[in-house]
């Protein structure tokens, strides 16, 4: 009867414990292997130890410049569906921050492009950068549940935002003409944002059905794995 009492106590203390750390959290810990691919991949890494293909990054650059660009109207809708959804005025301040500034951040690409000798106009969108464009498309339809949304808005900036700190933590070798990228997401403004938009999604899973925890987490996962393929074409495997 005893153990009986324990082994109930222990699994209702290490329920308490995830409800505490959150629903994000818990299955970040689930897919952990995709997560680390997509936070710590090789390109990443090889920015931190120095060692990147400066082609590469180029490729990167011009890319990325496309994403955003694509990446624009996706934010409209979630700041359009937090000012109609979400009952919190605050939610459509903290995405209407990050909406202002990649308009910033489109500036930046193009300054950093003449740098590089980049130049944005031949830059054809590749698979990896078409077919992520098309499924944040889709997810800006109004069927799809706005905590559902507010999840895979959050690990597209997360992804980035743990990518470029981890290149500025002790110990790196980042060259120098990379840091200004590093600095762009890895920064603890940029920290502070994404983890705003992380507090919007959990409070917005905390009620959501069974049936939209189960969307929200597949589109976490295919959100990360998107960024995987992303980095890799990065790399030249597009």
């Amino acid at each position: 009867m005893t153990l009986k009492i324990l082994v109930r106590s222990e699994k209702k203390k290490k329920q308490l414990q995830m409800e505490k750390r959150g629903v994000i959290d818990t299955w970040i810990d689930k897919h952990r292997s995709i997560y680390t691919a997509a936070t710590r991949h090789a390109f990443v890494v090889s920015i931190r130890d120095g060692s990147v293909d400066l082609s590469s990054f180029r490729t990167w650059l011009g890319q990325d410049y496309l994403f955003v660009r694509g990446f624009v109207p996706f934010v409209a809708s979630v700041l359009i569906r937090a000012g109609k959804e979400s009952g919190e005025s605050s939610d459509m301040e903290v995405v209407l921050g990050g909406m202002a500034s990649l308009n910033g951040e489109i500036e930046w690409f193009k300054t950093e492009a003449s740098k590089w000798d980049v130049d944005f106009s031949t830059v054809v969108p590749q698979k990896a950068n078409q077919e992520y464009l098309r499924f944040l498309e889709a997810l800006m339809s109004n069927e799809v549940k706005y905590s559902v949304m507010m999840t895979a808005f959050w690990a597209t900036e997360a992804v980035y935002q743990e990518s470029f700190a981890h290149c500025l933590e002790d110990g790196n070798k980042t060259p120098v003409e990379l840091t200004g990228a590093c600095h762009r997401w890895g920064n603890d403004g940029f920290k502070q944002y994404c983890s705003s938009v992380k507090s919007i999604a959990e409070r917005c899973l905390e009620n959501a059905s069974g049936e939209a925890l189960a969307e929200a987490e597949d589109v976490l996962v295919r959100v990360l794995e998107y960024e995987v393929a992303f980095w890799e074409m990065s790399r030249g495997g597009d």
